[in-house]
């Protein structure tokens, strides 16, 4: 198996489940101590080996969706969608660039290219999304697997970049009730950007919708 370039990740919350569509609580570590003014900025921030992969593309060209695994790519179909808010005042950011990756149906980061470091690292299942005003953006995918040796939840890493600024990690996307979501998974949160822990549902058209909102972190 192709192990992880940068962090392994462990954290979570509880999800919530609003208007028949699965959601996450975008909460932040404040909130999450019953603190509920500005968010604390982070001293490791920017701490983040991998990160680089989200300069790859032109941010200029890329799109609120984007689909990071066709239709012949084996697994069962997923979109992970959501909605980019401001650290202060919760409002919907515009250009704020945001890179997921993810293992494919048997747990591996496989059969990625050569054109590029990350693209070898990080497999084909991969792509970068840029928000439009309202701040939403969409990744149409398939459902990760755990890795073979079962060391982690399914999960979907992310990475983010707002204009003007560094780039930084955000809590894994992972999926409530699940393998490895366990008590202890859930006190290990770092709630970077929210909760990850995302409670799935079934679209009409049987594909998995996980809807994750995104809080923006406060910067040094």
């Amino acid at each position: 198996m192709q192990e992880l370039d940068r962090r392994s990740v462990l954290w979570g919350l509880g999800a919530c489940v609003a208007g028949g569509v699965g959601c996450s609580l975008a909460t932040t570590p404040a909130e999450a101590s019953g603190d509920t003014t500005t968010p604390r900025v982070r001293a490791n921030l920017y701490a983040c080996e991998g990160c680089e992969a989200i300069l790859e593309r032109e941010h200029s060209k890329l799109s609120a969706t984007v689909q990071l695994a066709n239709s012949a790519e084996p697994g069962e179909r997923l979109r992970l969608t959501g909605k980019v808010l401001s650290a202060e005042g919760r409002k919907p950011a515009a250009g704020v660039v945001i890179y997921a990756h993810h293992t494919n149906a048997a747990g591996l980061y496989a059969n990625g290219s050569d054109e590029s470091e990350w693209s070898r690292r990080h497999g084909r299942l991969r792509g970068w999304a840029r928000t439009g005003a309202d701040g939403v953006y969409t990744f149409d995918t398939i459902k990760p697997a755990p890795y073979p040796n079962d060391t982690l939840p399914a999960h979907i890493h992310l990475v983010i970049q707002e204009p003007g600024r560094r780039a930084y990690y955000l809590d894994d996307v992972v999926f409530d009730g699940e393998f490895g979501v366990t008590p202890k998974y859930r006190a290990s949160q770092e709630f970077r950007g929210g909760s990850g822990i995302i409670r799935l549902e079934r679209t009409a058209e049987g594909v998995w919708l996980a809807k994750r909102d995104i809080v923006l972190e406060r910067h040094p």
